[in-house]
């Protein structure tokens, strides 16, 4: 049977700006979310300082100054691309991986490779450090919620962790509490406690229409995992996204509908490009924009819901329409904080629902949106975009902390003194 691993980046954008920093080996690094608002990473030395996910930075300000923590805005095209790197590195040691998220990937290793799943470990650790600088943790399993168990482990220990044998599974499972466990949430495992069943190996050893009671067909699977019965499904390419959210918070506050229109208009075309990533159609598109709840603007909120003739990815059609919902519902007088927008009844592109009485030519479409797409892979995002998208907007998010993007632009490359 083959072998599940679980390849996880630690404290991945910490670590991918360390890559370029050697000057920060040790020291706490935390990374700030758009704006330069909350902490959404944090480097091992900064964990073990009490730094909280999700705390506002304005908050930590004296234990950043007293701990010397370097501070980074999110470098997502950095992030990214360092993404890119690891996953292709694995590829060396098997060809079938699924890419669970930007940092963590499952990978199947053949049985010619189980009789030393240690070793193996360590040298997945080792060749993704030696080729792109970032630490990682490996964990073996027959199934990927051992895999994930595993891996979780190993962070604990040497970095590599194998529960492929039975008695290797029943420590870790007795000692391992089922809020930890892959996929069980809040509301389960207070289903669960209250039967009863406070550990991963209670939970694992639990009859069927117990679990199937409790936490309905997808908890059965789970349990099987974890009985090492693989139950979920491989995913070698990553499924279409059924929901596309692009939002953000305003660097400064938006107090025109003009404003608002070209962040809408941004956010839009943001979200049709990952669409059209995905080859894929949205039929129905949700706007919303807000004041700040945290301070002692005046409140006011507003969203809305729009059906397109048809469904589409293409951005200057869906920049209209958004653009006509923000003026029938923005009201003057307030300061905005923030807005975004949401593409939902997503379909292939392949699969569109024309509309009789809506006349485009969908063909131009296509190719306009190509050439658009062909230019911003080629020479950068946002390289060619619409004039509603504004040009050097005022409400644009900070990210005053932003570390250059070494890998994918020649004029930050990191220059050796």
């Amino acid at each position: 049977m083959d072998v599940v691993g679980l390849v996880d980046c630690n404290s991945f954008y910490a670590s991918a700006e360390r890559v370029f920093r050697p000057d920060l080996k040790n020291r706490p690094i935390i990374v700030l979310s758009n704006n330069d608002g909350c902490v959404v990473a944090r480097s091992a030395e900064a964990k073990a300082l009490g730094i909280q996910m999700g705390i506002p930075a304005f908050q930590i300000k004296q234990e950043i100054s007293r701990h010397k923590i370097a501070v980074f805005s999110s470098n997502y095209t950095l992030y990214a691309d360092m993404s890119r790197r690891v996953m292709e590195t694995l590829r060396e040691f098997t060809p079938e991986l699924e890419i669970y998220s930007i940092d963590e990937c499952f990978l199947k290793i053949i049985p010619d490779d189980q009789q030393d799943l240690m070793g193996c470990g360590h040298r997945i650790r080792n060749t993704v450090r030696k080729y792109t600088g970032i630490p990682v943790s490996v964990g073996f399993g027959p199934t990927k919620a051992l895999a994930k168990l595993a891996n979780k482990i190993s962070k604990k220990s040497s970095g590599v962790m194998d529960l492929t044998s039975r008695s290797s599974q029943d420590e870790a499972l007795a000692l391992t509490d089922i809020a930890e466990i892959w996929g069980v949430g809040r509301s389960s495992v207070s289903k669960l406690r209250q039967c009863g069943i406070t550990t991963a190996k209670e939970l694992r050893d639990a009859a069927d229409p117990l679990i199937l009671k409790l936490l309905t067909i997808v908890g059965v699977k789970l349990v099987h995992e974890l009985r090492g019965i693989p139950a979920m499904d491989w995913e070698e390419f990553a499924p279409p996204k059924k929901g596309i959210c692009v939002s953000r918070a305003f660097g400064a506050p938006v107090t025109t509908l003009d404003g608002l229109q070209q962040a809408l208009a941004t956010y839009i075309a943001r979200a049709a490009e990952k669409l059209r990533r995905q080859h894929s159609l949205a039929s129905v598109v949700t706007i919303f924009f807000h004041t700040n709840p945290f301070n002692n603007d005046a409140p006011f909120r507003r969203s809305g819901v729009l059906e397109f003739p048809s469904p589409t990815a293409t951005t200057n059609e869906m920049i209209h329409c958004v653009s006509a919902m923000a003026a029938n519902l923005y009201r003057p007088g307030y300061r905005l904080k923030k807005a975004g927008v949401i593409l939902s009844g997503i379909v292939t592109d392949n699969k569109r629902q024309l509309n009789l009485f809506h006349e485009r030519d969908r063909k131009r479409d296509a190719s306009l949106m190509s050439v658009l797409d062909t230019i911003n892979d080629q020479f950068g995002s946002r390289t060619l975009r619409f004039g509603a998208e504004g040009v050097k907007p005022d409400w644009a998010a900070k990210f005053e902390k932003k570390s250059p993007r070494y890998t994918t632009r020649w004029d930050e490359l990191p220059i050796a003194r």
